[in-house]
């Protein structure tokens, strides 16, 4: 069976430089070419997580929410970042339902315990009830409480991180708006076709965080996670690639995905 984990980049459904800003008309096609890919999928499980954009990072990195909160106003500050991840999930959410996909939303901010910004414990049972439902779940990047420091920030990869403690994936797909891993970024004139484990140390030193703010670390800590559940998950192999262009979602669902693949060897 394939389960794969697609991940929507913040940076692809919005505008990353305008606040609170979603990005319309690129969400309804994702989701049209989900739809087209769903209908030839035999044996899957789709869960489908997304990121927060110009939503959730703009206040995010004004608290600084992903180093703790502490204060009345961190609190604020987490609660604010909770509503503009909850707004742009809520305007996926409804787009997708629109185009007749069965979307059922998990929010990780009421499913996921942290500790010191690690996992520490979530309850997979009721989306693994989801999935026998034939329904497909909906993630995003979320702040969740932390028994050390208040609160922290998840980010999609680190969402799953946590479900793949339960629900391993065989594929992960990461569709955001470049058209792979960059060797050079911004120069961006050479894309990696791979990237293994054992090329994590001298890869992750020439990748850049993001070209726009982004308090989860950008390329940089995409690659590492991903790589991080390769290493637990070996028969794993993930695809970072652009969902810009019309059909690269619809042919990595297929199964014939471009971009950079990140496997163990």
């Amino acid at each position: 069976m394939r389960r794969i984990f697609l991940k929507l980049g913040g940076s692809l459904i919005t505008d990353k430089h305008r606040p609170a800003t979603a990005r319309l008309d690129i969400i309804e096609r994702l989701a049209e070419e989900i739809v087209m890919a769903t209908r030839n999928l035999n044996n899957t499980q789709l869960i489908i997580g997304h990121g927060s954009g110009s939503f959730g990072h703009i206040p995010a990195r004004q608290y600084r929410t992903r180093h703790g909160v502490f204060t009345p106003e961190d609190w604020l500050g987490f609660l604010e970042v909770y509503r503009q991840a909850r707004a742009l999930s809520q305007i996926v959410f409804e787009i997708f339902s629109q185009k007749g996909l069965p979307i059922i939303a998990f929010p990780p901010s009421a499913v996921i315990l942290a500790e010191n910004q690690h996992l520490a414990e979530w309850n997979p049972k009721p989306l693994i009830s989801a999935l026998q439902a034939g329904f497909i779940p909906l993630v995003n990047g979320d702040v969740v409480f932390d028994s050390r420091i208040g609160g922290t920030i998840f980010s999609t990869e680190d969402v799953f991180m946590a479900l793949s403690t339960s629900l391993p994936p065989t594929e992960i797909l990461l569709c955001g708006i470049e058209e792979g891993v960059f060797a050079d970024f911004p120069v961006c004139s050479r894309i990696l076709d791979k990237i293994t484990l054992q090329e994590k140390s001298s890869i992750l030193p020439l990748l850049k965080g993001s070209a726009a703010p982004d308090v989860t670390g950008g390329m940089v800590e995409k690659v590492r996670l991903t790589l991080e559940m390769i290493q637990s998950l070996p028969n794993l192999r993930a695809m970072i690639f652009s969902g810009l262009s019309p059909g690269n979602l619809q042919n990595a669902l297929s199964g014939n995905p471009t971009g950079t693949l990140l496997t163990k060897d």
